[in-house]
């Protein structure tokens, strides 16, 4: 007896030996991944923010706070920032508009051509999003499709300038690009939602409009939160739709970023400048994962 004691003992040994090292071959590498290429430059962007460009053009390792006054100071950074808060949020409610009842009608109404119209949804995302950005600017522009179209049927006796290179052409490419991201996670909502719910609000004599305003929409609101959330921070942080159909009066506050790293030669600015932006994101996230906390279903 005692031996078969010991022998389950020296079996029992190596498993857990095994357990531990495979945990650590397992987390250690993706934590160094992390560590190396994510962590360490935003500590390297981190004291960049402190430092300063001198007549020179060379960075001097003096820490102030120096760039973020400037940022407060400065109107056009302060202008730019809400003018990208703006934009972003006006994404973010045409997303949700197009997202919430496209994802409704696939979850509730769909039936067998459900997986087909879910395809449909999702196969923009399969087009790079330069391709999407370079068409839309194709339709916007003075010989564009649209103008050539409005200008064919007599609607209009010239082009229509304010389509192109401005903040029109800025949040309706960018709501086409990031409404699929808002219809994920409203679909999934949606669709986790326990259908005999749904059956019991019928059979106690509400109506569809009764049932979707008090089971519904308030089980579907971490969807909702959570696709609001992609399509904001994705909006927010874009730089390529405002350069190539922004125009002057659609620049955002990732295009004076790319510009202080590149001509501008002042990498302290655009650090602290992007840091700034990191906070703001960092915030929106820690709210979107508060609030769906409390919306969640359980």
């Amino acid at each position: 007896m005692k031996h078969r004691m010991l022998c389950a003992e020296a079996t029992d040994q190596p498993p857990q030996m095994f357990s531990r090292a495979y945990k650590s071959a397992v987390t250690v590498p993706p934590l160094l991944w992390v560590g190396i290429f994510l962590l360490l430059p935003y500590l390297l962007m981190l004291a960049y923010s402190f430092w300063s460009v001198s007549a020179s053009q060379s960075i001097v390792h003096s820490w102030d706070f120096g760039n973020y006054s400037q940022l407060l100071t400065r109107d056009v950074y302060r202008q730019t920032l809400l003018r990208s808060a703006w934009i972003a949020a006006r994404v973010t409610l045409f997303s949700l508009l197009l997202g919430y009842p496209l994802a409704y009608l696939l979850s509730f109404h769909a039936a067998r051509k459900k997986s087909l119209l879910y395809q449909l949804v999702i196969i923009p995302l399969w087009v790079s999003y330069l391709v999407r950005a370079y068409a839309w600017k194709t339709i916007l522009g003075t010989d564009g499709v649209l103008n050539t179209s409005l200008q064919y049927l007599h609607l209009t006796s010239h082009p229509l300038q304010f389509l192109l290179y401005s903040p029109f052409a800025v949040v309706l490419t960018l709501t086409h690009i990031y409404t699929p991201f808002t219809f994920l996670p409203v679909y999934a909502a949606l669709e986790h939602i326990p259908r005999n719910l749904i059956e019991a609000s019928h059979d106690l004599g509400a109506s569809r409009l009764q049932t979707f305003r008090r089971v519904i929409l308030p089980l579907s609101i971490p969807g909702v939160l959570a696709g609001a959330t992609f399509a904001f921070v994705l909006s927010f942080g874009d730089f390529l739709a405002p350069l190539l159909l922004g125009g002057p009066s659609g620049i955002m506050i990732s295009n004076i970023v790319v510009s202080l790293f590149g001509a501008a030669y002042n990498w302290p600015l655009g650090a602290s400048l992007s840091f700034c932006m990191l906070a703001l994101v960092l915030g929106l996230l820690w709210l979107s994962e508060r609030l769906e906390k409390r919306w969640a279903f359980r």
